[in-house]
Parts: C-alpha cells; sequence; structure tokens
C-alpha cells in the first residue's frame, strides 16, 4: 500500500494518501477526484544519496570525517 502525493486540480490542496488497490483518491479539502499525482522525494531519488558524507579515511567510519572513533 504505497503513499503517494498529489495536487487537487480544484482548489489546489496538495496531500499526501495511502492509496490501497481499491481506492479511488479523492481531495480530503474539497472532495474533488481530479488530481495530479506529484513525484515524491522519495521517488526522485538520488539528492539524498549526493548529499552523504563520505566515509572516514582514517578508519571507514559511515559518518564521515570527524566521527572518527580512533581520534
Amino acid at each position: 500500500m504505497p503513499i503517494y502525493e498529489y495536487a487537487c486540480s480544484k482548489c489546489g490542496n496538495e496531500f499526501e494518501m495511502l492509496v490501497r488497490s481499491s481506492t479511488a483518491p479523492g481531495c480530503p479539502n474539497c472532495h474533488s477526484i481530479e488530481l495530479e499525482k506529484k513525484l515524491s522525494v522519495f521517488a526522485a531519488g538520488g539528492a539524498a544519496a549526493d548529499a552523504a558524507p563520505a566515509a572516514c579515511g582514517s578508519c571507514g567510519h559511515p559518518d564521515g570525517p570527524g566521527a572518527c572513533r580512533m581520534h
């Protein structure tokens, strides 16, 4: 049961909704079914992975430089 992000075409409300296979999503604000599915942050990927620090050069600690337990 994935969570999708939507923008309502009628009122402009942006919201998330847990969608089951038998569920027809509707705007919780105006109850319209004229929705635009948005690209979720998790689906976009790449951005979080690019911002992750590199491993420590001394001990390989995954939190990056300055987190080294050896110093």
